[in-house]
């Protein structure tokens, strides 16, 4: 699979309606962005499904969309992803649902949860958070640029970095054998600009 340098995450949560969250996805659809993950943590199911229908509508011919946690939504909306965390559904239940097609990603935040999910069929992992981050709760502790290097010696699939990554420290990551850094925060300020930047740094 090839994976695209930019992993976008929108996080409805960190906008102050679902219009100006379609609104950033179409600005990042123009950028350039070929990757987009939607996250709602919020919102009951018939709302995320009617979110996930209009970004489908808006972008879903330019961008592959990744649904967070939810395999059900994922097949309804039409998504060509799933994304699960260690609290979520398992990755083997997760394939079960969604299929051979469809990507599944999985999140680690250590070397044994990445062993463990190299073993699955996840199609990439994700590694993290690299630096502090704001748009969790409760982060798991920093792995830090070690922490990437470390993952990329432990398998041989695709990596994401997520954590605190923004357009200074993008390269480093990348440089550190990340595959594609994720990010939340750093694109939502003129989410258009802010991604053509990130993409002439990553290269």
């Amino acid at each position: 699979m090839f994976l695209p340098r930019l992993y976008a995450i929108l996080d409805v949560g960190f906008f102050p309606d679902a219009g100006a969250m379609f609104t950033a996805a179409e600005e990042l659809a123009a950028s350039g962005v070929v990757l987009i993950q939607y996250r709602n943590k919020s919102d009951n199911a018939r709302q995320m499904l009617d979110q996930a229908r209009e970004l489908q509508r808006r972008v879903g011919d330019r961008v592959k969309l990744i649904m967070n946690d939810r395999a059900d939504l994922c097949l309804a909306a039409g998504f060509d992803g799933l994304h699960v965390g260690q609290d979520d559904l398992s990755p083997q239940a997760a394939r079960r649902i969604i299929g051979s097609e469809r990507w599944l990603g999985v999140s680690t935040h250590n070397p044994e949860q990445l062993a463990q999910a190299d073993k699955t069929t996840a199609d990439y992992l994700a590694i993290g958070p690299v630096f502090a981050t704001s748009s969790k709760v409760n982060p798991d502790p920093v792995v830090g640029l070690e922490g990437v290097r470390g993952a990329r010696e432990l398998t041989r699939k695709p990596l994401v970095a997520i954590g605190g990554i923004t357009r200074a420290n993008a390269r480093s990551v990348i440089e550190a054998g990340a595959n594609a850094v994720a990010v939340i925060s750093d694109l939502l300020r003129e989410p258009r600009k802010s991604a053509e930047e990130f993409l002439r740094v990553l290269g």
